[in-house]
C-alpha cells in the first residue's frame, strides 16, 4: 500500500480509510510504502498499526535535497534514454519502462543529472523560448526543486509485493508504477480526490511558488496523474462524475471502477444522540489546512452568533498546516467570536455524542468520510458543494430518501451562516434530516459492500481470491 503525506503520520480521511481498509483484509499482509515531505517524522506515527502489516518503508522528499555527486559521475544515457528524459523534463509523458530501466541499471544519479548536459541545455531552451523575461536562476532554481524529489524516487530501492495498490497518483503513483514495472505484477489506484486537480488549486493559491513559474508545477503534477492513469491495471474513485474527471485526465475508460467509501454504519448508528440543553452544538471533523477553508467557517460562525447567541462551534482535528492553524486561531481572536473550540485529535465517535449537527467548508474534496459518519450518527450536516458532498446529503440516483441536511456554495460564509441557523433554530428540521442520514448510510454506504468490491477488483488483476 503506497501512501503519500498521510497514513501513519497524521489522521483524517485518507488516513483513517487506509486503517480500517488494512483491518478489512486480515488475510493479507501489507508492506506501507509511505512517502513523507521532511525526515523529522519518521516513525512518528499517529496510529498503532495493525497486525498484518509487515512491514513499513519510508521516503522522505526532503533527503533528496542533500544528496551529493560525491563521485563526480557523469551520466550515461542510450540514444533512446536521452530523447525519453527530455520528454520528462517537459512533462510530455516519457515512456516510464525507459526511464525505470535507466534507474534500475544504476545510470541514473540525480544530482549529476541537474548538472548535466542534457538538464542545463533544456533550462536554456526554455529560457529561449517560454520563459524569455524571467531570471535564468528562477527557472533553474524552480526546475530543480520539482525534479530533485522525482529522480530520488526513481533510484528507491523496491518492496516486492503481489499487489502494488496507491492511494494517490502523485509521487505515490510513480512509486506504484516503478514497483509493478520492476516485478511485473498488478497495479491499482485508488483516488480519494482527483490528485491533479487538488495540486493545481493548491498551486495556483501557493505564496512559496513565483506567480510565473506555475503552470510548470500544475504540468508536473498532470504528469504524475497520467503516468499513474496508464500504469495502473485499475483505477477506481469514490463517485461517477470523479471518474469521468479521470478519463478527461487521460485514464482509459476500462481500466475505471466506482467504489465509494463504506463506513460501519452498525458502530456509528448506535451513537447516542446529545440531550438537550440549551445550547447548539456544531462539529467540524477537519484535518486544519488551507483545503478545508477554515477560515469561511470561522467567519460564518461568528456572522451565526449575531444572530443566535447559544450556539458553539467545536473543530475536531489534526493540524496538518501550522501556519494556517495560527492564522484561524488569530481570525478568532481578531474577530472578537466566542464559542469556538480547537478540540484537536478525539476520539470522534464519542465526541459525537456532544454534537447536535455537524459542517464541512472544504473547497475540495471527494467523497468525505467525515460526512458519511455524521450521517450515519444520525447528525445532519451542512456542507459546501464540492465532490460528492452533494450527492451524500441529497441522493444519487433511485434515492427518494430526501435531504440529509444543507448544501452551500465554497467560500460562501453568508449562505454557511443562513444553513447553520435554519438547523439551530429548527429541532424538528435536525431529527428529520438527521433519521434521513442514517437511513441512507445504512442503504448505500456500507462497510463490508466495499470491501467486497475491493476483493473483486483484486481478483480481476490478479486471478486471486
Amino acid at each position: 500500500m503506497i501512501l503519500e503525506g498521510s497514513y501513519p503520520y497524521v489522521r483524517g480521511g485518507v488516513s483513517s480509510w487506509t486503517h480500517g481498509y488494512i483491518q478489512a483484509f486480515p488475510e493479507c499482509e501489507f508492506v506501507l510504502w509511505v512517502i513523507g515531505a521532511d525526515s523529522e517524522s519518521r516513525g512518528k506515527f499517529k496510529y498503532e498499526l495493525p497486525p498484518n502489516v509487515v512491514e513499513v518503508r519510508e521516503v522522505f522528499l526532503n533527503d533528496a535535497f542533500v544528496m551529493t555527486n560525491e563521485k563526480k559521475k557523469i551520466p550515461r544515457f542510450t540514444a533512446e534514454e536521452k530523447d525519453e528524459f527530455l520528454n520528462l523534463l517537459r512533462f510530455k509523458d516519457p515512456d516510464w519502462p525507459t526511464i525505470f530501466e535507466s534507474a534500475a541499471r544504476g545510470s541514473l544519479d540525480p544530482t549529476a543529472f541537474l548538472t548535466s548536459e542534457l538538464f542545463l541545455n533544456e533550462i536554456n531552451t526554455l529560457c529561449e523560448t517560454r520563459y524569455l523575461y524571467i531570471p535564468y536562476s528562477d527557472l533553474y532554481h524552480t526546475m530543480r526543486s520539482m525534479l530533485l524529489p522525482l529522480l530520488y524516487l526513481l533510484v528507491q530501492d523496491i518492496p516486492y509485493a503481489d499487489i502494488y495498490h496507491t492511494a494517490v497518483t502523485g509521487y505515490g503513483g510513480i512509486l506504484g508504477s516503478i514497483g509493478a514495472w520492476k516485478n511485473k505484477k498488478p497495479f491499482v489506484v485508488t483516488e480519494h480526490g482527483i490528485y491533479s486537480r487538488e495540486r493545481e488549486e493548491e498551486v495556483i493559491r501557493a505564496g512559496w511558488v513565483k506567480p510565473h513559474l506555475k503552470d510548470l508545477w500544475i504540468d508536473l503534477f498532470a504528469m504524475f496523474s497520467r503516468c499513474a492513469y496508464i500504469r495502473a491495471q485499475r483505477v477506481t474513485a469514490l463517485f461517477g462524475s470523479a471518474g469521468q474527471i479521470q478519463g478527461q485526465l487521460g485514464c482509459s475508460a476500462e481500466k475505471r471502477r466506482v467504489i465509494g467509501n463504506g463506513i460501519r454504519t452498525e458502530v456509528f448508528g448506535a451513537i447516542p444522540r446529545k440531550e438537550p440543553d440549551g445550547t447548539v452544538d456544531i462539529g467540524a471533523v477537519v484535518r486544519i489546512a488551507q483545503i478545508k477553508d477554515i477560515k469561511t467557517m470561522i467567519y460564518a460562525f461568528a456572522e451565526l452568533k449575531n444572530s443566535v447567541s447559544d450556539v458553539r462551534l467545536h473543530i475536531l482535528g489534526d493540524v496538518d498546516d501550522e501556519e494556517y492553524s495560527d492564522e484561524c486561531k488569530r481570525l478568532t481572536e481578531y474577530l472578537g467570536v466566542s464559542g469556538i473550540a480547537f478540540v484537536g485529535n478525539v476520539d470522534v465517535s464519542k465526541y459525537m455524542t456532544k454534537l447536535d449537527f455537524s459542517i464541512l467548508t472544504s473547497i475540495s474534496e471527494g467523497q468525505p468520510l467525515a460526512l458519511l459518519e455524521s450521517m450515519a450518527a444520525g447528525l445532519p450536516v451542512v456542507s459546501t458543494d464540492v465532490g460528492a458532498c452533494r450527492e451524500l446529503i441529497e441522493g444519487g440516483k433511485g434515492d427518494n430518501l430526501g435531504d440529509c441536511g444543507i448544501v452551500c456554495p465554497p467560500m460562501d460564509a453568508e449562505s454557511l451562516a443562513s444553513a447553520m441557523k435554519r438547523l439551530c433554530l429548527s429541532p424538528q428540521l435536525r431529527e428529520k434530516m438527521g433519521q434521513i442520514g442514517k437511513a441512507r448510510t445504512a442503504a448505500y454506504y456500507n462497510y463490508g459492500k466495499m470491501v467486497e468490491a475491493y476483493k473483486n477488483l483484486y481478483a480481476e488483476v490478479s486471478g486471486r481470491w
